[in-house]
């Protein structure tokens, strides 16, 4: 294999890692969204600023009395914050659970179909060197 085309590979798995990364934070967002979180968007500067300090893309939970807050922060995408409950964060859980079944469950199925496939009746093309 040449150089170029390692390079091309190298760049083409950086690139779709990027996209699969936005793409989880994107489908928590919306699992959050679902379960009831209450999204908060930086307007001000000092709103941004404070978004950009706190722990990024995952849930973290802060005791206020006595419930616990979930927040989960976004500064990159949406510039917001997320701000849930118990009750929220569970729905989430739930959510998150039913959303890796059916992942599975789509990809199996993905997998099986393409055993199925019989590339050889199509003969040669871009996948064959």
């Amino acid at each position: 294999m040449t150089l170029r085309r390692l390079g091309i590979l190298w760049l083409a798995s950086q690139v779709a890692a990027c996209a699969s990364l936005e793409e989880k934070v994107q489908d928590t967002e919306q699992l959050l969204a679902a379960a009831g979180f209450k999204i908060n968007y930086a307007q001000t500067a000092e709103q941004q600023a404070n978004v950009k300090g706190m722990t990024q893309q995952k849930l973290v939970a802060h005791p206020k009395g006595d419930k616990v807050m979930y927040v989960y922060a976004d500064a990159n995408i949406c510039q917001c914050v997320y701000v849930g409950d118990a009750d929220a964060y569970a729905r989430f859980q739930k959510l998150a659970v039913e959303k890796e079944i059916a992942d599975e469950q789509r990809q199996a199925a993905e997998t099986n179909l393409d055993a199925t496939m019989n590339w050889g009746m199509w003969g040669p093309g871009l996948w064959w060197p």
